[in-house]
């Protein structure tokens, strides 16, 4: 299967044609495919939601260091989405995403620290990563 063309199906919203397209790359250990069939689990698109396959894709995909997998694993960690909540995990993988430079891994570390949300609340590291992320006025 062709990675684009699933990608492509998935973009328009083809949910049931990218699972077909993706599902066997995703197997294959593309991150690509499985940074999106864990999205289209997780949320039951194309497919019967399934948590454990959507935390076994995002964590995959996260770890041979795709930053959108790495981000969206840190998100299921910080909401307790397909996996036991945990604020450390959380940050370690936003913060993994950050250093390749995603301003929404970047905001989000700011909103954690500011909220106390899974770690010390800290105002000082709250304003560093909102500056990290290209915000200058908070």
């Amino acid at each position: 299967m062709d990675l684009s063309s699933g990608i492509a199906a998935f973009e328009a919203k083809h949910f049931t044609t990218a699972t077909r397209m993706l599902g066997s790359l995703a197997e294959q250990g593309n991150a690509e495919a499985q940074y999106r069939m864990a999205i289209m689990a997780q949320n039951g698109l194309g497919m019967v939601e399934n948590e454990l396959l959507a935390f076994k894709y995002m964590k995959s995909a996260a770890e041979a260091g795709l930053g959108l997998a790495q981000h969206g694993l840190g998100f299921m960690y910080m909401q307790g989405e397909c996996v036991e909540q945990n604020g450390q995990k959380a940050l370690e993988w936003f913060s993994r995403a950050a250093d390749q430079g995603l301003q929404g891994a970047m905001t989000t570390i700011g909103m954690m620290y500011r909220e106390g949300n899974g770690v010390e609340r800290d105002e000082e590291k709250a304003r560093d990563w909102f500056r990290k992320a290209g915000f200058d006025d908070f």
